[in-house]
């Protein structure tokens, strides 16, 4: 040793700790958690097929509470006025008064007697084959009412009951009630079809994470022998996991996304008379902007559960190892 060099001297222990924090962590060659394996593309194509039935479901829930929605919102501005033809009176002179009487109301925008003929057309396709000239077909009266607007409609019925006894008023208050209770019946269907998918999610999720943990104990091994703590472990594989939510989370829901938009564009180009009536329950099949959102927003869902499920699992099966 020469003059010039300080001696050698050992620190002490509150200096070896200083080093050993100013030291930067190094980087691994490989991660924690094996890429491209097996189990995680079988993760994967789970992870999709659940992110795809939850993104059907919201769709499908969607479209139902959107159709039920424009059909109480067009039955709430319309009213029907039934006049049955009677033995001993002129039906065409029913209808005559019946119309009268319903424009009459304060709160009426317009009333539409339905023609025979016109009539006969929306009874053909149920009776295709019969001869309709011979049956007893009532007429329809449509009255329309006035936005914003809530007519006396017990007083219209009791106008048209006393004026004119073959005619009944028809507001349409039980088939309202009954497509409400179908809407609130699909969902909460769908809100349960959701719940079975996350829980399914779950288990797959904490299945595999464990699977992970057991084919790489030697490394976590390791890891704890020199020092590294739970939650550092359980990053890593917070990260891996987060990424193959997203993945499959993504491929699940945009082939979603596709379908609603197929479906979408069918319903508008093709002109068949069962399109047509496919359109006038469920609209044209679009679930709009906010079911597009809808779906974006689960694979970020499907993501934070996945990412979120597997740092729980990695986080108990730490605990319990040491």
């Amino acid at each position: 040793m020469s003059m010039t060099e300080a001696p050698l001297e050992e620190p002490m222990p509150g200096e070896v700790a200083a080093i050993e924090i100013e030291t930067p962590l190094p980087r691994f060659a490989t991660p924690i958690v094996p890429r491209a394996t097996i189990a995680g593309r079988a993760l994967v194509a789970i992870i999709a097929i659940m992110g795809f039935l939850a993104a059907m479901t919201i769709g499908a829930v969607l479209l139902v509470e959107s159709a039920a929605s424009d059909w109480q919102s067009d039955l709430a501005r319309e009213v029907t006025i039934q006049v049955r033809p009677v033995a001993g009176r002129d039906i065409e002179d029913d209808i005559g008064k019946a119309a009268a009487i319903a424009r009459a109301v304060r709160g009426v925008a317009g009333v539409r007697p339905y023609s025979k003929d016109y009539s006969m057309q929306l009874l053909q396709p149920w009776l295709d084959g019969m001869a309709l000239d011979d049956l007893p077909i009532p007429r329809i009266i449509a009255v329309e009412i006035a936005a914003g607007q809530s007519p006396d409609l017990a007083g219209l019925r009791k106008s048209l009951l006393a004026q004119v006894p073959s005619a009944s008023l028809d507001d349409h208050r039980g088939f309202t009630d009954h497509m409400r209770a179908m809407t609130r019946t699909v969902v909460a269907t769908g809100a349960a079809v959701l719940a079975l998918v996350l829980a399914a999610m779950v288990l797959s999720v904490a299945f595999a994470t464990r699977s992970a943990i057991a084919t790489n104990r030697q490394v976590i091994e390791v890891l704890h022998y020199v020092g590294a703590r739970n939650s550092f472990i359980a990053r890593h594989f917070q990260r891996y996991f987060l990424l193959l939510g997203l993945a499959g989370g993504a491929i699940g829901s945009g082939l979603a996304m596709l379908i609603f938009a197929l479906a979408a564009f069918a319903s508008r180009s093709l002109a068949t008379p069962e399109d047509a009536q496919l359109t006038a329950l469920f609209g044209t099949f679009s679930v709009g902007p906010i079911g597009y959102a809808a779906v974006i927003a689960q694979v970020g869902l499907v993501a934070l559960v996945t990412a979120a499920t597997s740092r729980y699992t990695v986080q108990r099966m730490l605990d319990n190892v040491q």
